[in-house]
This record gives C-alpha cells, sequence and structure tokens, in this order.
C-alpha cells in the first residue's frame, strides 16, 4: 500500500464492532500516525529508559535497551510501545498541562492496551522493562540528548539525577552555564 495514503501499514477494512472498542487495528493506525510524525533516536544515554525531545518531534530510547526480547518462543520488539507511551505522554504534559505522574500512568496504560492487544503478556513485557530500568539507571551516564525534555525529573525531584545528565550532556571540560563568566 502507498505511504501517502491513511493509513500505510494497517490499511481500512470495515469494522465489525463499534470503533470505540479498542482492537488492534485501531492500536496499529494510531502508532502508524505516531511514527510517521516522530523521529526515533537509540543513540544516548536517557534515564528510565526512554524519553522526548522538549519539541517532542524526537524519541529517546537508551542505547542499552535491547531492542527485542522472547516470550514463550516469540520475539517481541519494544520500540512500537516505548514510542507510544514517550507519545502520549508528552502530549498530555503540554496539551494538557498535566503532572508528569499523571500522564505517565494514562501513558502506560497506553502501552499496555498496545502490548496486550499485540497478545503479549504484559507481565513479561514489564518485567523485560523492569529489569532495564534498573541497570540502565545504574549507569554512568555519558551521551545524554542536548534537547532531552527533562519536566519528568524535575516532577520527580530526582536532582542528583539532573546533575548526572548536565553534566553528561556537556562536552568534557566545559563550565556550566550558570558557572560561565558574563563578558
Amino acid at each position: 500500500m502507498p505511504t501517502t495514503s491513511c493509513h500505510p501499514i494497517a490499511p481500512h477494512r470495515k469494522l465489525h464492532i463499534p470503533d470505540w472498542y479498542v482492537s488492534t487495528l485501531m492500536l496499529e493506525r494510531t502508532l502508524d500516525a505516531i511514527l510517521r510524525r516522530v523521529t526515533l533516536r537509540r543513540d544516548c544515554d536517557v534515564p528510565y529508559l526512554a524519553g522526548y525531545s522538549q519539541d517532542g518531534r524526537t524519541i529517546y530510547i537508551d542505547r542499552h535497551l535491547p531492542r527485542s526480547f522472547t516470550d514463550k518462543g516469540r520475539t517481541v520488539e519494544v520500540d512500537r510501545y516505548l514510542i507510544l507511551h514517550e507519545a502520549v505522554e508528552k502530549a498530555l504534559i503540554d496539551e494538557l498541562d498535566l503532572h508528569y505522574l499523571h500522564a505517565h500512568q494514562i501513558a502506560t496504560r497506553a502501552e499496555e492496551a498496545a502490548v496486550r492487544a499485540d497478545r503479549i503478556s504484559w507481565r513479561a513485557y514489564d518485567a523485560f522493562m523492569q529489569k532495564f530500568v534498573k541497570a540502565v539507571g545504574d549507569e554512568r551516564l555519558t551521551h545524554v540528548p542536548a534537547d532531552l525534555d527533562l519536566k519528568p525529573y524535575r516532577d520527580e525531584h530526582d536532582r542528583d539525577l539532573m546533575a548526572r545528565m548536565e553534566k553528561a550532556e556537556r562536552p568534557a571540560g566545559a563550565r556550566s552555564p550558570a558557572r560561565q563568566r558574563k563578558t
């Protein structure tokens, strides 16, 4: 199907249930639309596994997170679910001015619905993610995106993490903007 159509991956077809039911097809269409609007980067250190740029046009997934895991013999690629989570979270924060924790809860429910719609065990998916949240959270940050939206970290009051991220996004030997002399 051409990419100029409304839904290039999930083609139009009449559903035999009301269109407001959660369905795999509708979630596919949603993911298609989001993927056409954002750029994915996997070459950075991103605390909490994933995040987004300040303008919301780039989704970052931590470079150490494997792209997939195996559940009951099936390979499950995880990027699509994280992209959905981050896009929903960012939209709720920016458009409705929700606190990060509230937006995160709703985004997690959207992520869970997409995982379950693909007939993947939420328990297995979440266990995989939790294992890497801990491992990635303990890593030394060396390459944090300069445009990473810091609202989630500010809302969590994680000052130590924010200081480590600020240090990681500056080149070695550069002064902090707050410490530079005015000329």
